[in-house]
């Protein structure tokens, strides 16, 4: 495949990746690199971050709303009650990754995320001052040029296996950060560079 921004027959240019796939080419125009502050959606994209690893992305893309479904819409409260029973449910739910070290690590996650939640500084909050509550927007011109891992992302993923995530290598949290826009690592020729740029928010305070 390419490693330059591609022109697509509805006149929008768009980085390599997605290819044709109608579903991989909506999911690169409304969701990838769009600044993702909810505590839970980020929580639910970690972890299928970490179901992708060794399988590409459109895999777990296909799969995942079998993967909502399993896993109780991705609620951290669910999840951390998972019984060995519920366990056993999964590893035969062929709509997922059956994996049991990445279900037992989804659970452990789950776990880390409500201690989080509960004594500070909250899930979305703890990731986002790393990036100083907006995102770092690249300017790469090929996917040759975009890097696998950068010395933030290792730092994020000590942070977070320190807490007692798993499946949050530096490639990995890297990848997460990439989708959930803490980076906008969209090539500079593709339509939704800009787009993203224009999306550097700050959350919105909650008020309890």
């Amino acid at each position: 495949m390419s490693r330059a921004p591609r022109l697509h027959p509805d006149g929008k240019t768009r980085c390599p990746w997605p290819g044709d796939d109608p579903l991989y080419v909506a999911y690169h125009d409304t969701e990838w690199g769009v600044p993702e502050y909810d505590d839970r959606a980020l929580y639910e994209k970690l972890i299928l971050d970490g179901f992708q690893a060794g399988l590409s992305w459109i895999t777990i893309l296909r799969k995942r709303d079998n993967f909502r479904k399993a896993f109780d819409d991705f609620q951290p409260e669910k999840i951390a009650r998972y019984t060995d029973k519920k366990v056993h449910a999964l590893m035969n739910d062929a709509g997922i990754v059956r994996n049991k070290a990445k279900i037992d690590g989804t659970i452990l996650s789950a776990k880390s995320y409500l201690d989080i939640m509960e004594k500070g500084p909250g899930f979305s909050k703890l990731l986002w001052d790393f990036m100083g509550g907006k995102p770092k927007v690249n300017n790469f011109k090929t996917s040759a040029s975009v890097p696998a891992s950068t010395p933030l992302s290792i730092q994020i993923s000590k942070e977070l296996s320190s807490r007692g995530f798993k499946f949050v290598g530096p490639t990995i949290v890297y990848a997460f950060m990439q989708a959930t826009g803490m980076v906008n690592d969209h090539l500079v020729d593709c339509h939704c560079h800009a787009t993203c740029s224009k999306l550097q928010r700050k959350p919105r305070l909650k008020t309890k």
